[in-house]
């Protein structure tokens, strides 16, 4: 199952297990901790107390109190020492070990926050960029749905660099879109239009009736999918969890031939067959759609299809940082 990276408050997550930044005192302390603690209520920190603390970079499970979910795993971070100190090793493994203590328990949704990344210290940009890593390395064996909980916005970012590129690219492409008249944007359509020829449409026979019309009909998403996953010579499970969808998902997709994905699907699908430009405007308009210079979200994709950057837990990540849908489901 996927990875998504939300915005909202941990506590109120509904879902088989939360995740909480804890302290290796296991008992209450600030931040995540404390919210936790505070909405779970005295049971939760009675059931801590029993277990006598927990190592750094591992993780112990009790259950949930008075919050929505059924357990809570208290995954204890490293303090940032300025990287020399095994610290991004700790803290891969508090997000592997809270995802294999969940596994056991038959857990199939998990909510964590961004271990370490308040008053522990760690910068947030690496904080997140391992989070990613070891949680999307971990989904590739596993069908549980994951979710990255982000508080606020000050709580996220991308590298600075990142986000200047997308920014000007988007600038770029988007602000003309938006600021010039519709008189300037006639003037520059009939200027260009003047320097190219206009391609007559394809000859097309009339169809006889309304049946042989449909009849000709043109090759469907489902079938340009699974007709791409043979040529890439991928298995349809490597497709998916690279499309950060979920397994049932692709099994209606697969199933009906005539089926209508949403935007954030069919580009979800083009990310993880690594399609070029041209096949991906292909795919999205057999399922009716099309990438659009108005649309930000069309933009930023585009910006890391151009550039060869496949990768859409960092597609996301970009996303988010400028608020909008997310790839995959």
């Amino acid at each position: 199952m996927p990875l998504q990276i939300i915005r909202n408050d941990i506590t109120k997550m509904k879902v088989d297990v939360i995740v909480n930044a804890a302290n290796p005192t296991l008992l209450v302390g600030g931040g995540v901790d404390g919210c936790i603690h505070r909405a779970a209520g005295s049971k939760l920190l009675a059931e801590c107390e029993k277990l006598g603390g927990c190592a750094i970079g591992s993780a112990k499970i009790t259950g949930a109190g008075k919050l929505p979910c059924k357990y809570v795993i208290h995954a204890v971070g490293p303090r940032w020492q300025g990287g020399d100190f095994g610290e991004r090793d700790l803290l891969a493994s508090c997000y592997r070990t809270s995802l294999e203590i969940a596994e056991k328990k038959h857990c199939e949704t998990i909510a964590f926050p961004l271990i370490s990344s308040g008053i522990y210290g760690y910068p947030k940009e690496e904080a997140l960029q391992v989070a990613v890593e070891t949680i999307s390395s971990y989904l590739r064996d596993s069908e549980m749905m994951v979710y990255l909980v982000i508080f606020d916005k000050a709580s996220y970012q991308i590298g600075e660099k990142l986000f200047s590129e997308i920014a000007a690219y988007i600038d770029d492409r988007y602000a003309e879109t938006h600021t010039e008249s519709r008189r300037e944007q006639m003037r520059r359509f009939e200027a260009e239009a003047d320097d190219r020829p206009i391609p007559a449409p394809a000859a097309c026979a009339p169809a006889a009736s309304l049946q042989e019309a449909l009849n000709q009909m043109d090759e469907s998403f489902s079938e340009m999918l699974l007709r791409k996953i043979d040529e890439k010579g991928i298995t349809d499970a490597a497709c998916y969890k690279k499309a950060n969808i979920d397994r049932k998902l692709f099994s209606k997709i697969r199933k009906d031939r005539h089926y209508k994905p949403s935007k954030p699907t069919a580009l979800a699908f083009a990310v993880a067959l690594e399609l070029s430009m041209a096949e991906t405007e292909e795919l999205l308009k057999k399922a009716g759609f099309a990438l659009s210079h108005s649309n930000k979200f069309d933009i930023i994709v585009e910006y890391f299809i151009q550039k060869g950057n496949y990768n859409i837990f960092e597609i996301n990540e970009a996303l988010f940082a400028f608020d909008q849908s997310l790839l995959g489901m």
